[in-house]
């Protein structure tokens, strides 16, 4: 396990014991979690042949700016608000480390990126904020951040992040993913936290706006599983990079 600070963002990275190409696969963490949550996914992805790197997203881990318990209450207490500028900032922080890595552990510009939950939310939305991300696994997460029917009380939002969710929001950015990213939504048929219904409201409406993005997208519902990542997520998740 390899670590570095990259324009202050605190990241880990696992090397491939041999790759004639390097490709990279980002892994991101769920809410509160941190890039060392992830550790045996990185590891999972450098057997695959990726260099499998994650970081801590902003406000968690090494970059927290308060305990793990009043980051907890603070965003559940107030989804929207507090939520919403995680997810953007995060997501607009994507290209840095992809920069960082292009430059510095020569992989390929066409990058494979997803996450548990926060994390998937951010992979999807960072497809749109940069296009050398090319395949996503998104698990148990949404395109849709007003998040509909879930089961959390969603707060309201502030005019900063009012502000985020209007600049990065992907269900009503459908145009910024025209250039067909691969993604796969791996969601949780009995998920009341994060309704699986976000995604396929996404998909239906992409193919519907750019039917030639149809094959690139991909819904796995799995029955009898709420709101966990489970192995089988997972598994598909590597499968889907692999396709690349």
């Amino acid at each position: 396990m390899k670590s570095a600070v990259i324009s202050g963002i605190p990241t880990i990275w696992v090397e491939p014991e041999s790759a004639d190409v390097k490709k990279l696969a980002i892994w991101l963490p769920g809410f509160s979690g941190t890039k060392e949550a992830v550790q045996n996914n990185l590891h999972d992805l450098a057997k695959a042949g990726f260099v499998g790197l994650s970081f801590d997203p902003y406000q968690h881990g090494e970059r927290g700016i308060e305990s793990l318990d009043a980051l907890r209450e603070r965003v559940r207490g107030n989804i929207r608000r507090h939520f919403w500028p995680i997810l953007a900032r995060t997501a607009e922080e994507v290209p840095l480390i992809i920069d960082w890595a292009v430059a510095n552990l020569g992989v390929q510009p066409e990058i494979n990126l997803g996450g548990i939950s926060m994390g998937g939310d951010i992979s999807i939305a960072a497809a749109a904020v940069d296009h050398r991300v090319r395949r996503v696994a998104a698990a148990v997460a949404t395109p849709d951040w007003m998040r509909p029917g879930s089961f959390e009380p969603p707060g309201q939002p502030d005019e900063a992040a009012q502000a985020c969710y209007d600049r990065r929001n992907p269900l009503t950015h459908l145009a910024d993913y025209r250039h067909c990213p691969a993604i796969s939504f791996q969601c949780g048929a009995d998920d009341r936290q994060v309704p699986p219904d976000g995604a396929q409201r996404f998909v239906a409406a992409m193919e519907a706006a750019y039917p030639e993005c149809a094959e690139n997208l991909d819904i796995c519902l799995h029955e009898g599983v709420a709101h966990a990542f489970t192995p089988a997520m997972w598994q598909n998740a590597l499968e889907w990079f692999l396709r690349g």
